[in-house]
């Protein structure tokens, strides 16, 4: 399955709450509470309430576009995920495990104002240093960029979408 046109116009559907915009992500509607500064969104995968931030909106929707569009299992996914790199404290926005537990993907979210730009690629090439992901995306909701890693050289290759989650060479 592909990702969503990362060039094309944004998915109409849901609402975007005031002051966020419509993402070019899979519609749905979020579980909000509370208003303002002090607006939150549900996390389904942390089972808690969270801040809605312009980056938390981003992140909320690719979660819900990995696990209802690309069959990312909710459980296999750890949110914030903290790691050290060259001893400094690092969070993996999103990181996907396979179900031996080894890291398979992992995502880095901006807010949709926030351009992706080569300093994007850098942060989470560094942070696949640690973690070894075998595929990798960044994404401010808008434009979303996928490519995959080879552990043995370290290559990688931009693709155009990313895989389903569980194909038998991928379990």
């Amino acid at each position: 399955m592909t990702m969503p046109d990362a060039d094309g116009p944004p998915s109409h559907g849901a609402v975007a709450p005031i002051g966020l915009p419509e993402l070019n992500l899979p519609a749905y509607e979020p579980v909000l509470r509370g208003d303002g500064e002090k607006r939150l969104i549900l996390d389904p995968v942390r089972q808690l309430y969270v801040r809605l931030t312009p980056e938390e909106w981003v992140r909320q929707h690719f979660l819900r576009y990995l696990t209802h569009n690309c069959g990312y299992p909710a459980s296999l996914m750890a949110i914030e995920k903290g790691f050290l790199f060259q001893g400094m404290a690092c969070r993996a926005d999103i990181l996907v495990h396979d179900r031996r537990g080894k890291p398979y993907l992992m995502v880095e979210c901006k807010a949709p104002g926030v351009p992706i730009a080569q300093t994007t690629f850098d942060q989470i090439s560094r942070y696949n240093r640690v973690i070894s992901a075998r595929y990798l995306v960044v994404t401010n909701g808008l434009k979303h960029y996928c490519w995959t890693v080879k552990a043995e050289s370290g290559q990688y290759s931009f693709i155009d979408g990313l895989p389903r989650y569980g194909r038998p060479s991928e379990k």
